[in-house]
């Protein structure tokens, strides 16, 4: 079902939520978040797509802004807020409002979100593009618990990845560093198997990956020693090559869905290690909503040594 408002306020897309509700007989206590998209017309379809999908796992309310930006003088001086609402099978297992700010009332986006919000539920900020340089003081940031960003989505990800170190606090996290799971979950594996002491690491990947960097630095901070970078073709990551007295432990994944895992004395594996959709990133994300401290590790490439 989907009900459209136009020029409209915060408390008429509430009562208009609870119609739609009442009309197909959803009741609105399963929901367990609410999900705030900030992001643009251009990559609007695909964000609620990837959030919906995740829904089925984490049923919530999804507020997407999208700001208009003003074509002409009156308009930016006029304020219009409209309102696309979608729930039953339109919205996944939870429901969606689309908000559309013009004029006055984009620069206070948090004022529309804030009445939107469902009680006594955990906030998410998702931003799929031009993330804000500081999102923990954002003012939607800071109606939340998490925030998530994406170092994939900007034209320079390697600077975008510094400035994530100067501005970070605890609820911030990162697309980029949320596809490097299978990876870290695979070298903690092999590293348990293998039982030797790491002399040297290596990440091959394509150029300005910042998954490629978030990884040596946690690589270095985990193992206390230097990860060298070395630029592939790609795509994205391509293998982790880790020294030791006997041989190299590598995880190799050239190109697909599969990767080869070579251990010192044992023959090679074959493992599963695809590139992971959108919507499984976020399915992830919204798992845990406390502090990511291996995030900030990686981060910042500060921690203590371990061998995992």
């Amino acid at each position: 079902m989907k009900i459209d408002l136009t020029d409209t306020t915060a408390s008429k897309i509430n009562k208009a939520l609870v119609r739609g509700r009442r009309a197909i007989g959803t009741p609105a206590v399963g929901m367990v978040l609410t999900m705030v998209i900030v992001t643009d017309e251009e990559n609007a379809y695909d964000s609620v797509k990837a959030a919906e999908d995740a829904s089925r796992e984490h049923p919530s309310r999804t507020l997407v802004v999208i700001k208009r930006h003003a074509r002409t003088p009156r308009e930016r001086t006029s304020s219009r807020l409209d309102a696309e609402i979608r729930v039953g099978s339109e919205a996944g297992t939870g429901e969606t409002v689309v908000l559309r700010t013009f004029g006055e009332v984009s620069d206070h986006a948090d004022s529309v979100v804030l009445p939107l919000l469902l009680p006594d539920a955990p906030v998410v900020v998702w931003w799929p593009v031009d993330a804000p340089d500081n999102p923990a003081k954002d003012p939607l940031g800071m109606l939340a618990q998490r925030r998530i960003t994406d170092m994939y989505a900007v034209e320079h990800p390697l600077d975008a990845l510094e400035a994530r170190v100067r501005s970070y606090a605890p609820g911030d996290t990162d697309l980029a560093w949320t596809r490097l799971t299978p990876w870290r979950s695979m070298l903690a594996a092999a590293l348990d198997q293998a039982r030797v002491r790491i002399t040297s690491a290596t990440v091959e990947s394509e150029a300005e990956n910042p998954s490629a960097e978030l990884l040596a630095r946690w690589l270095e901070t985990r193992l206390g020693v230097p990860a060298d970078r070395v630029v592939t073709a790609g795509p994205v990551v391509t293998a982790v090559r880790l020294g030791t007295a006997d041989g190299e432990i590598v995880i190799d994944r050239p190109e697909g869905p599969l990767a080869t895992l070579t251990l010192p004395g044992q023959p090679p594996r074959t493992l599963a290690l695809k590139v992971r959709p959108t919507s499984e990133l976020i399915s992830e994300e919204l798992r845990r909503l406390d502090a990511d401290e291996m995030y900030a590790i990686a981060l910042r490439g500060e921690g203590t040594k371990e061998d995992s």
